[in-house]
């Protein structure tokens, strides 16, 4: 079995270091996400009570009444905002949809640089006012992070700092509250039935807010399954597909799963929160000139971040 080296590093040495501090965190996140597409991160601005509400709310949110819950699932927005129930998306390649059922919030717009109509509106739990307030304090939280840490890939691939500060405000970046719902028949499972396929994301980079139970395995280069574990409070990480893109794959989109529990613990839920860290939708993914030479040719063929969320949406089937 191989394994991987997936570095912790400390967000508050590139916010707050020294120029030797912030270079060497530049150097290790490129470094990481050049070799596994994983990193770990620490002091990262979401305090252990803050997460701690987070995940009571959702699991508030998933035990309420079914049709409860499908009121809230909309017809025509592909599952970006409220609701989407069990068997609705599946991972692209596989044929039987993932255990699971999700809650996703998007962008509150901010300024006039992109028009608001463009974004559909979020949707409010009446049930608990509480989850609307709490995900989207951890909304703006974490898309504050993951801009400084763009700032810091920015400076490894030799752009300026800033590059991509402007692509991601008011971006069409997503927060998923997930429920692995219980299965009370193993059994009565397809043989191919996982929580999550194998699969990589589709954004710009993905930040995890740990998750309630093991299960996270990351496909290393010799074709092996590594689980990936974080620190107590840590936000995991991880390069998207379109970071991918843009760099003429020089950072890996690393392909990853959530795997079934052991048998015995195929009863209990397991719960995460990841955030989707998306551009505007008119960002260009045509990959760097700095990123393609003779020795890595030119791979993708040029489109916007939002043709590209088009075709992945309609890949995984949440969009027809």
């Amino acid at each position: 079995m191989s394994s991987i080296h997936i570095p912790r590093l400390d967000l508050e040495n590139y916010i707050h270091g020294s120029v030797e501090q912030r270079k060497q965190f530049s150097d290790d996140i490129g470094k990481a996400f050049n070799e596994t597409g994983f990193v770990t991160i620490t002091n990262h601005g979401l305090s252990k009570q803050l997460i701690d509400q987070l995940y009571e709310q959702v699991k508030a949110l998933f035990a309420l009444p079914e049709d409860v819950k499908m009121k809230y699932e909309i017809p025509g927005l592909a599952g970006q905002r409220g609701y989407t129930g069990k068997g609705k998306e599946t991972a692209k390649g596989f044929t039987v949809p993932d255990l699971k059922e999700f809650w996703q919030i998007g962008q509150t717009i901010t300024g006039d640089d992109i028009n608001i109509d463009d974004f559909p509106e979020n949707i409010q739990v009446t049930e608990l006012p509480d989850f609307n307030s709490i995900t989207r304090e951890v909304y703006q939280k974490l898309e504050a992070a993951g801009t400084i840490l763009l700032r810091a890939i920015a400076v490894y691939l030799g752009l300026p700092e800033d590059y991509f500060d402007d692509k991601v405000h008011n971006g069409n970046s997503i927060l998923r509250t997930l429920h692995y719902f219980p299965i009370s028949d193993p059994d009565a499972l397809p043989a191919d039935a996982v929580r999550a396929g194998a699969h990589e994301d589709i954004n710009l980079i993905t930040l995890l807010i740990g998750a309630s139970a093991d299960g996270l395995e990351v496909l290393t280069r010799d074709g092996d399954w590594f689980p990936v574990k974080a620190h107590g409070e840590d936000v995991v990480v991880n390069v998207g597909d379109m970071l991918q893109r843009f760099t003429n794959n020089k950072l890996k989109s690393t392909t990853h799963r959530v795997v079934n529990p052991p048998r015995e613990e195929m009863g209990r839920s397991r719960y995460s929160v990841p955030f989707f860290l998306h551009p505007k939708s008119d960002m260009s993914l045509a990959s760097l000139p700095s990123c393609i030479d003779a020795g890595h040719p030119k791979l993708y063929s040029d489109m916007t971040a939002g043709e590209y969320l088009d075709e992945r949406l309609r890949e995984i089937g949440l969009k027809k």
